[in-house]
Order: C-alpha cells, then structure tokens, then sequence
C-alpha cells in the first residue's frame, strides 16, 4: 500500500489517498479544537492517544458485528480505513444529561436519561452543526429511509457495546456522536471514537476524563484521555 497526496485535513485529522482506490490513510495530527475551531490548541501526544485509542474501539465494534472502516493500524499516528462515501450526519446518543441538551432544554447536567435519546446534527461547521430531524435528511436526499434506520440501529447497537466496556472500567459513556458512510452499498461506520467524540465521566466521582477538560479549561487533557486508556487496557506507543 502506497500513501499518496492529501486529500482532506479537518480540524485534527488529515486524510491521505493510497494506491488503492477503497483504501484511505486516516493521519491523527496533535491540533486540538473546541466550539467549531474557536478554540484551537496542540497538545502533545495527543494525536498517537486517539489514534491507537479508536483503533481498539473499533476493533470491540468489529468483534461486536457492526461494520467500521478501520482496517489497521499503519503507525502510532497513522491509520488505515475503507474510503466511504460519507453521510452528512452526526448521530448522538445521550445517556446522561450533559452539554447542549442542559443548555437547550434547562435541565441539570447528570441525570439519567432513561430510555437514552437519539439526536442528529448535520455535519456543517460554517451553521454550527445544527439539529435535524429525520424528515430533513430525507428531503434534503442526505440518507434513504432504510439507510436513517440502519445508522439509527447501529448507533444504539454501539451504545450496548460501549457501555459496557466503559463501565467495567468503572467509566459512564455519557454521550457520544458517530459518523456513518456508504462502502460498496453497505452503511459503515466511519470517522473515529475517542475522547474528543464523546463525553465520559469517573463513574464514581464523576470527574470530567474526555474533551470538556479541554472546553472547560481543566487541564490535563491527555493524560485524562490516557487514563481512559488504562482503564481499557490500552497500551500506547509514541
């Protein structure tokens, strides 16, 4: 496989074409952004922790049935995924209160949400990455209605997954976004789950161990990102 030019660089990841057609290079770069690049920062490390960090998660999904875009691991920054025909779709699942659901409906942050809620966001920077309905996505011709349900589906299927994993880790996943794509006619999950796409809390503390330590200036941002690692039993490499 043979890395070649630079086909897109978003706010902390750089996408790279390969020989291969189906093939893309995911490069995890240190730039560490908040409220839709207002913030911008380089924090050391960082991008070896969510590289190897989303490569461990999507190997528990892969394991779990559902289908990812993550082939392999090329480097401690680098990684190898299929090229998807990406959906303009940002699919969140809340199990706790937290973040723009408290500020958009007043309502405390922590409590419990039961049954969890599902959210879409469309994928635009320049409006803020506003809030959809499914009648959006279908007017507008972002996703088929079979295409909505599956990306629904999965996402639930990956809040099963996840949960578990992260609470035997003495962890809460409190919130999350996926991005899905097509490849060859199948929707796939894409993107990458990490820290900077989900919010987890020390499940008897509480304590903030994702990127709002980063948007709420706590500090320690990696080393909380490398916590979470521990806790899964993730050895990093740099």
């Amino acid at each position: 496989m043979e890395k070649r030019d630079e086909l897109y660089a978003g706010k902390a990841k750089s996408v790279y074409q390969t020989d291969d057609a189906d093939l893309l290079v995911l490069a995890f770069r240190n730039d560490t952004s908040a409220f839709d690049g207002k913030k911008v920062e380089q924090l050391d490390n960082k991008g070896a922790v969510n590289n190897q960090f989303n490569a461990f998660i999507m190997g528990k999904l892969k394991e779990a049935g559902i289908p990812t875009h993550f082939e392999k691991l090329l480097s401690p920054t680098e990684a190898l995924v299929k090229r998807l025909d990406m959906i303009p779709v940002e699919c969140v699942v809340r199990n706790v209160a937290a973040g723009s659901l408290c500020r958009r409906l007043g309502v405390e942050e922590g409590i419990d949400l039961d049954p969890p809620t599902f959210e879409m966001f469309l994928k635009n920077d320049a409006l803020g990455d506003p809030m959809i309905n499914e009648y959006h996505v279908r007017s507008f011709g972002w996703a088929t209605d079979a295409q909505i349900e599956q990306m629904k589906a999965l996402t639930f299927r990956v809040n099963d997954v996840l949960k578990a994993l992260f609470m035997a880790g003495n962890m809460l996943l409190v919130d999350y976004k996926l991005e899905f794509g097509v490849f060859h006619g199948e929707i796939t999950l894409g993107d990458e789950f990490s820290p900077d796409g989900c919010r987890l809390w020390d499940r008897d503390t509480r304590e903030k161990l994702d990127k709002d330590r980063f948007r709420q200036g706590l500090g320690s941002v990696v080393e909380s990102y490398q916590e979470v690692g521990r806790r899964l039993g993730i050895t990093f490499e740099y």
